[in-house]
């Protein structure tokens, strides 16, 4: 089947940029992409407009890329705050993804970031500081600080009841043995008497 060849006037996904030259099916052409505004026909009169489109497409990248440049340069800067829950252990439930990081962005710092520009190879999974790159654009690429904290408290520690050297509190070991005399008194006793037995006895 024989193909239409259009003039892209806009960005159309997984086809190409404006002032691009394509071939699609006519269908494609006839029923969605011409009638939408996304493309004109390759014709004589039109390729005349080519140059016009071309000016606006440098303008408008010159314009992304500029805008970029600034963003990338504030969002390097800043530090993203994260608070997330965690176990005993300090594990975290689940991890940090890019799409938590762009709604994090947007509500703290009121900057757009698409999450496709987040560039994450794993999701994020241990507390504490970590660098996260931003593809923000081709020529703009930057590194953006996130810190994770916990928003579990830590676990109560347990404090066990001072001993004493023998094992027991004093007046608890005193009446444990019912203040009786210790050995050494009860001896000195034995001996007291004896001695004064054997002076009656002279």
């Amino acid at each position: 089947m024989s193909k239409t060849e259009l003039i892209l006037v806009k960005n159309v996904v997984g086809l190409g940029a404006e002032t691009d030259h394509v071939k699609v099916a006519p269908g494609y052409a006839r029923n969605y992409l011409i009638p939408r505004g996304l493309a004109i026909p390759l014709t004589s009169a039109n390729k005349r407009r080519l140059e016009v489109l071309k000016q606006r497409r440098a303008e408008r990248e010159a314009h992304e890329l500029n805008a970029m440049n600034e963003l990338g340069r504030s969002l390097s800067k800043l530090t993203l705050q994260l608070k997330v829950k965690t176990g005993e252990d300090g594990k975290m439930f689940g991890g940090v993804t890019p799409g938590l990081i762009a709604d994090e962005l947007k509500n703290q710092f009121e900057a757009v970031v698409d999450k496709r520009k987040i560039h994450l190879e794993h999701p994020i999974r241990g507390v504490g500081d970590h660098e996260v790159e931003l593809r923000l654009h081709a020529d703009v690429i930057v590194k953006l600080r996130v810190h994770i904290e916990s928003t579990t408290p830590p676990p109560a520690k347990v404090e066990e009841p001072a001993k004493t050297a023998g094992g027991k509190g004093g007046k608890e070991g005193a009446s444990a043995r019912g203040d009786r005399p210790g050995r050494g008194a009860r001896d000195a006793a034995k001996t007291d008497k004896a001695e004064k037995t054997e002076k009656a006895k002279k």
